[in-house]
């Protein structure tokens, strides 16, 4: 092992095959490091209380305990960026939305059939989700995390340069911005259950691999009075709609006259993220500015905690979730940090602070 700091990963799996394959695949990376395995739960508690990995790659069917069920646990007791690698979480299945509900950063969905071959030929998508958890992480920095990939932190200059936009008047119109990563699937849910059909406009990044977006945004858009859509270029943004950036695409509001909208782009990462909530916070700083509402929720990291500075020096009021609420308080710590938010609000209470901070039900005007 020649990475003097490598990230350190627990592997739970009942396969002994699946255990084996993935030890040996990441344990060839210089900078991964497989500081145990466990083929249930149960002997996973006991090794984390001897040890605290960086990353955690998860099965969800085991014995005695699913990896839902633990994940919820974990999240609740001692937050890690896990990895999700089951063949019971397939793209927009109840499982992986699930799992990314409780905290999950990544998934992997394997074969039934042929698991040992697949892990074998997706090693460098394994090994990436592992090291982009690891950077996720609040333990981890990026000469651990990125050690054998190295790359700049982008800032969002790389998407949209820094500056100050064109003159925007403040009006009565409120445009809502949201960022979320590490349980935000359900933070998310609470807040766009809790409005009303007629609520101000709201662009969302929540941190998701690419594929989920489009199923969260169905599956909350069956849940709640407003309309919930996964973004595309061009989607006006209005009273009564929320759009979710899709997974691995970066997604900035514009305006043009009296409308607003969002334009769907490629880019590299900003803030080790794609989408990343500092490029939505910082277009929303110069295309709305006053008329935008800020608003921070759970996740690891600090993404997001640049953009929302910049939301709230050009006139915007930003609100971020509490410690208490959050499964990781994380970005809304940043955000806090860096003197960006306005107030810190209970999840239970957010959905009435939006309301209350756009000026109750009335919201933006179609």
């Amino acid at each position: 092992m020649s990475s003097s700091n490598p990230t350190r990963v627990l592997i739970i799996d009942d396969s002994a095959v699946v255990r084996e394959t993935l030890k040996d695949l990441l344990s060839a990376e210089e900078d991964i490091e497989v500081m145990g395995t466990a083929n249930d739960p149960f002997i996973a508690a006991r090794k984390l209380e001897r040890e605290i990995p960086d990353v955690i790659t998860l099965d969800i069917e085991m014995p005695r305990m699913d990896g839902l069920t633990f994940l919820k646990k974990l999240m609740n007791r001692h937050p890690i960026p896990v990895v999700i690698c089951s063949s019971q979480a397939g793209q927009g299945s109840r499982n992986a939305l699930q799992a990314l509900e409780y905290g999950a950063v990544e998934i992997i969905e394997k074969p039934k059939l042929g698991t040992k071959q697949f892990l074998e030929e997706s090693r460098i998508r394994i090994c990436d989700a592992v090291r982009g958890a690891a950077a996720a992480g609040k333990k981890a920095g990026p000469e651990k995390a990125l050690a054998s990939r190295p790359a700049p932190k982008h800032a969002a200059d790389v998407i949209l340069p820094g500056g100050v936009g064109g003159h925007v008047v403040e009006t009565t119109q409120k445009i809502v911005v949201v960022g979320a990563s590490t349980g935000g699937t359900e933070a998310l849910r609470v807040l766009l259950q809790h409005l009303p059909a007629d609520a101000s406009g709201m662009v969302v990044v929540q941190h998701m691999p690419e594929h989920f977006t489009k199923a969260f945004a169905e599956r909350l858009a069956e849940l709640c009075e407003v309309d919930v859509k996964e973004a595309e270029s061009n989607d006006s943004v209005f009273r009564g709609r929320a759009l979710i950036a899709p997974g691995n695409r970066h997604t900035l509001l514009k305006r043009s006259g009296a409308r607003y909208f969002v334009e769907v782009r490629d880019g590299p990462l900003v803030s080790r993220h794609r989408p990343s909530v500092d490029v939505l916070f910082r277009s929303a700083a110069r295309y709305a500015g006053p008329n935008a509402v800020g608003v921070i929720m759970t996740g690891m990291g600090d993404d997001g905690a640049r953009g929302m500075l910049e939301l709230k020096q050009a006139g915007a009021y930003t609100l971020a979730q509490d410690e208490a609420s959050s499964v990781v308080y994380g970005m809304p710590r940043e955000a806090v940090a860096r003197g960006a938010v306005d107030e810190s609000i209970s999840l239970q209470s957010m959905a009435d602070a939006v309301l209350r901070v756009c000026g109750g039900r009335s919201g933006i005007a179609e």
